[in-house]
């Protein structure tokens, strides 16, 4: 049966319809309830006590529960919940006051009550009312199977996390071991924005990047990364421990930020889980464990959840964000080379063509004529397990040669001008906020670096660390979608130097040092900047015999190895 859309069980069913006649007053209830299951303020109004009570004298039965992807809802079975607290219980945790600040069907709730006997006050809040009402009926149900069991004071709150004040709960702390525990949502600000949501804190560039970067990439976040931090923010100097299920990025970027945000946490744990076996899903996903008001640690010991076997320490190391501490990074520095992305347009289905020698196509299904000026041979990521990238399998249009050019020049390619117009709706479509306001047809990620007709290129999404060289095709520099990082050269033999040290084994050993290969970009602009290869060249001694037959630019530019 379903009671405010909320499945009971047969217990809770005939308790309650045993005590309707006890519950004439909301008072009566709500005493009746909170003897019974410790839940403060079960029924908030006259009107839910009424409903409550109409339901029960009618028969319904089970309906589909509607999507949670808006809330990024992966709800935690019991049995893993009470794995969890399990573990705490082992380390030695005994706390008073447990804050679940997004508590579901209250599986850690329940998990909380049958491990730790001492547990004096839980707050769980939730935003979707099923499953605040699940809480309590769930909650209600274990004290009715469970009658001996201490009853704990427990506030369920219906209530929007990013909304929520903490003071009555820190009021209620006072000296007290706190536990923060729990599943925040599995998902990234920009996806919420894309289905309208408006499940989202007030201030989502929270990081407070600056100007492209709170745009693009860097300005994307998962909401669990915001509740976790906002919680160590308001909680790090209680006594206590935080022991959350999150994504492994959301565990990276929380290390990664603690010089910065200075968090009074220590004794940090990633310890993974199998979420395909937990949630069916396919994210690679750990417990992380920290302590609270604590002296500030930098490092972060990584573990399997189920076995406790340790695989590494990751986090800072000489102001260095390391993956595997470790390791040795003696050529972790600056790359004299400035890495680019590959162009950005967002409109593959018009931008990426392919060419048969007579006529072009698109994603689309049209085939059409076009001025060759304004077309590229492109690259994507599945294009550089080559070692040399001696052919191209698609065009790409290219319509500025640096960002925020006007566009009006391609009228002058009047085919090119028709085909672009033709699907003006599919770029006015594009949500990213790079596009707002700017010209007809604009891209980023393009500049004189993209013109250069010499590469050595990178994909940013395979779990590899192979360079390839990208060399000119029927006299044009190849262009490199937004996946791949690059840099350019304007002669081939000062490509083949730089490629041949960035693809020595030394350099492969840091980048495995420096990257974490469960993350959606494996490689990134920021990790292959730290590629000193002044160092690199020097480690290995390798200056090839065509050096002193290059030209005085090349030259001026290979100097910084000598």
């Amino acid at each position: 049966m379903r009671l405010f859309d909320a499945d009971i069980s047969n217990s809770v069913l005939c308790f309650l319809k045993s005590k309707k006649n006890s519950m004439a007053t909301i008072e009566e209830a709500n005493q009746l309830l909170q003897r019974e299951c410790g839940v403060k303020d079960f029924f908030a109004s006259n009107s839910e006590l009424l409903q409550l009570v109409e339901e029960l004298n009618s028969t319904y039965s089970y309906v589909a529960c509607e999507s949670n992807v808006e809330y990024g809802d992966y709800q935690t079975n019991q049995n893993l919940a009470t794995q969890i607290t399990n573990k705490l219980k082992n380390k030695g945790l005994s706390p008073k006051v447990v804050v679940e600040p997004t508590c579901g069907k209250g599986h850690f709730i329940l998990a909380v009550l049958n491990t730790f006997d001492d547990v004096e006050k839980i707050y769980g809040i939730e935003i979707q009312k099923k499953y605040f009402w699940q809480a309590k009926f769930n909650v209600l149900d274990f004290y009715i199977n469970n009658p001996d069991k201490k009853k704990t004071e427990i506030h369920i709150i219906n209530s929007n996390i990013f909304d929520y004040n903490y003071q009555p709960i820190k009021n209620s702390i006072e000296g007290k071991e706190l536990l923060i525990i729990g599943n925040p949502p599995w998902v990234t600000n920009s996806e919420l924005s894309a289905m309208d949501s408006k499940n989202l804190p007030q201030k989502s560039n929270f990081k407070q990047h600056n100007g492209l970067d709170a745009m693009t990439g860097k300005g994307n976040f998962d909401i669990a990364e915001y509740i976790t931090i906002d919680l160590l923010k308001n909680f790090g100097h209680y006594k206590g421990n935080m022991a959350f299920l999150v994504k492994n990025t959301v565990i990276k970027n929380i290390v990664y930020g603690i010089p910065k945000l200075q968090l009074p946490i220590s004794n940090l744990q990633k310890q993974n889980i199998d979420s395909k076996k937990e949630f069916d899903v396919s994210v690679e996903a750990a417990l992380f464990l920290c302590q609270l008001n604590k002296k500030t640690e930098f490092t972060c010991q990584e573990s399997n959840f189920y076995n406790s076997e340790i695989k590494c320490n990751f986090g800072w190391k000489n102001n260095k964000f390391m993956s595997i501490l470790s390791a040795d990074n003696d050529i972790d520095g600056e790359s004299p080379f400035v890495w680019r992305q590959g162009v950005k347009h967002d409109c593959s289905k018009v931008m990426e063509l392919e060419y048969d020698g007579t006529s072009y196509s698109n994603k689309l299904g049209e085939c059409f004529s076009l001025e060759e000026k304004l077309v590229y041979p492109l690259l994507k990521s599945s294009d550089l397990k080559a070692t040399i990238a001696k052919q191209t399998r698609k065009m790409t249009i290219v319509t500025q040669k640096f960002v925020g050019q006007d566009t009006s020049y391609i009228k002058n390619c009047p085919l090119t001008f028709e085909y672009l117009n033709k699907h003006i709706n599919l770029f006015q479509m594009r949500k990213s906020r790079i596009y707002k306001g700017k010209c007809n047809f604009s891209i980023f990620g393009i500049g004189d670096y993209s013109f250069k007709p010499y590469k050595i290129a990178i994909s940013g999404l395979y779990k590899t660390f192979h360079f390839c060289l990208v060399k000119p095709q029927n006299n044009k520099p190849v262009m490199l979608d937004d996946t791949c990082y690059f840099i350019g050269f304007d002669t081939l033999e000062q490509a083949e130097y730089i490629w041949n040290l960035l693809n020595t084994d030394i350099v492969k050993n840091l980048l495995k040092s420096i990257s974490f290969d469960d993350a959606k970009r494996m490689i990134t602009k920021d990790i292959l900047m730290r590629i000193d290869l002044k160092k690199v060249a020097h480690r290995i001694d390798y200056k090839p015999c065509f050096f002193d037959n290059i030209g005085k630019k090349e030259k001026m530019q290979l100097s910084l190895f000598d």
